[in-house]
């Protein structure tokens, strides 16, 4: 169970997102916070653009690579407003980023955009644990689902 301060961090992961709804892009927010519960680095989705790498968590895993310790690496924590992809959670893995916290699992987002009629991703939907078995991982977070999940309805209106 995510602690209060932590719903603040999601909280951040869920506005991000819905900047990027706004900015044309699919809803992901993600946050990367210190040991000490600084906020060192925070992005969005960035896809729009027709890179399709350009997901929050794997910015946050190199902009972590390349401006902290591996042992500050190990004790942040990323919060995000959805599960990491496989590439993302390879990323994580790679870099030695510590433990993830997110709002609605892969299989969630999975079942909503089905429901939505959208077309399935070109890679399948691991969990994280089964890409970087290492990483600590707690979610999906009820109390913050339905903002997610709303947001993921806006930017697939039923194509039915």
């Amino acid at each position: 169970m995510v602690e209060r301060a932590e719903l603040t961090y999601l909280r951040r992961c869920l506005e991000l997102a819905e900047e990027a709804l706004a900015d044309g892009d699919e809803p992901f927010g993600s946050v990367l916070v210190g040991a000490d519960g600084t906020v060192l680095a925070e992005d969005r989705n960035r896809i729009a653009g027709g890179d399709s790498t350009r997901h929050p968590e794997f910015e946050l895993a190199r902009w972590s690579a390349a401006h902290l310790t591996p042992e500050q690496r190990a004790a942040a924590t990323v919060y995000t407003s959805g599960e990491h992809c496989p590439m993302c959670a390879a990323a994580h893995g790679w870099v030695g980023l510590g433990r993830i916290v997110y709002v609605a699992s892969s299989a969630q987002l999975v079942s909503w955009l089905a429901e939505l009629g959208v077309e399935p991703a070109p890679v399948r939907p691991l969990p994280v644990q089964e890409v970087a078995p290492g990483v600590a991982v707690e979610g999906p977070v009820p109390e913050l689902e339905a903002e997610i999940r709303e947001l993921h309805r806006r930017a697939h209106p039923r194509l039915a």
